[in-house]
């Protein structure tokens, strides 16, 4: 097998960031695994993933996985053509929310992140994360909220350095930071 590639894709809520995704996988084609980190916590999210999930291909796999993602894909027997994991900002909060409140450095989020990519790569010959973009707005004013957004512009740096490509998505158009 080829050395794999990662891709991330930013953006704002609602930007498109996982159509584009979905869409770059059909593109690439081949065998999909869909990696799901949201959680059905309250009827809203129950049917954004109820929509999520009838807008992927029927032949795709998903696997749906709010915390031990790292640890999941490394128990696959197989590998895939593409793997998406949608969405890494998912995955952080409910690493945050998992962790003790007296937690504050963001290093562990680094080095599970790093440990992340390198399951990513090693299941997928193509793999693309999906994550918000947090470095745009303001400082927020509760504490909880600040950790969030902390960690979450950790782990977007981390996959940033080890992606090959990086693009950012405004209003459903990308925009490349970083070309394969």
């Amino acid at each position: 097998m080829s050395p794999s590639t990662l891709e991330l894709v930013l953006g704002g809520a609602r930007s498109g960031k996982s159509d584009w995704a979905v869409a770059r996988a059909v593109e690439i084609g081949g065998a999909v695994l869909f990696v799901a980190t949201a959680q059905p916590l309250d009827g809203d999210m129950a049917e954004r993933i109820a929509r999520h999930r009838r807008a992927r291909p029927p032949g795709w796999r998903t696997l749906e996985e709010p915390l031990a993602v790292t640890e999941r894909l490394r128990a696959l027997e197989r590998a895939y053509d593409v793997v998406i994991l949608d969405c890494l900002t998912l995955l952080v909060s409910n690493w945050l929310l998992a962790e003790p409140a007296e937690t504050s450095s963001a290093e562990p989020v680094g080095q599970r992140t790093a440990a992340l990519c390198a399951a990513l790569r090693a299941r997928g010959r193509h793999a693309i994360v999906v994550s918000n973009e947090v470095g745009s707005g303001i400082v927020p004013q509760v504490p909880l909220a600040r950790r969030f957004r902390d960690r979450l512009g950790a782990a977007n740096r981390v996959v940033a350095r080890e992606a090959d490509a990086a693009h950012l998505l405004v209003a459903g158009l990308p925009l490349s930071l970083k070309s394969l």
